[in-house]
């Protein structure tokens, strides 16, 4: 029974990595205003694992009279194929300007989102209906392969970790540490 649960969540899991549904990888999907009840939005882009990423949504001034309200949900999907699940996000409202923010864990693909518009008479409506806008991270995998600003084509570019000691790698480290306990021995 438990193997069937595990099996059962890895599909559940890898059915969310593939949570675009239309667009191109690399390449930033978002709404067009003109069929949302938002007049503009700005994101970060390209989302950098690590950095704040920004959202913000303004709503039409129109959808405001009606008392509309708005929740906006991210998520973050991996280079592994792998996304977390969904999260209605903490939003600032400031008139009509809707603001929320997250930070992007190291080796995601991209981040997902979409507004949850709240009518006076109770209905719902989601924008984008059934998919996700996307914001593709500064380096992220396809097909094996990385792309992105951030990519060097087999990972993602590190930035290089001195340490505590420049220059002192892990070989002649551990090679300094097992010399100290052959001569502590040989005393």
């Amino acid at each position: 029974m438990r193997t069937v649960l595990t099996l059962m969540l890895v599909a559940l899991l890898a059915a969310c990595g593939t949570s675009v549904t239309a667009g191109t990888a690399g390449e930033d999907n978002g709404p067009n205003t003109d069929e949302t009840p938002f007049s503009s939005y700005t994101a970060t882009s390209p989302s950098v694992s690590g950095d704040t990423w920004s959202l913000t949504v303004v709503m039409d001034q129109d959808a405001s009279d009606n008392n509309t309200t708005f929740e906006i949900t991210t998520q973050i999907c991996l280079n592994s194929g792998v996304c977390d699940p969904p999260v209605v996000q903490q939003v600032t409202v400031e008139d009509l300007t809707h603001t929320t923010s997250l930070t992007p864990p190291e080796d995601h693909s991209y981040v997902n989102w979409r507004v949850k518009a709240m009518y006076e008479d109770d209905t719902t409506e989601y924008f984008p209906q059934g998919a996700w806008y996307t914001v593709w991270s500064s380096c992220y995998q396809s097909d094996g392969v990385y792309y992105g600003v951030d990519a060097d084509g087999d990972s993602c570019a590190e930035e290089e970790d001195e340490g505590f000691l420049p220059g002192f790698t892990l070989v002649p480290a551990l090679t300094a540490v097992g010399l100290a306990i052959a001569l502590v021995r040989r005393d």
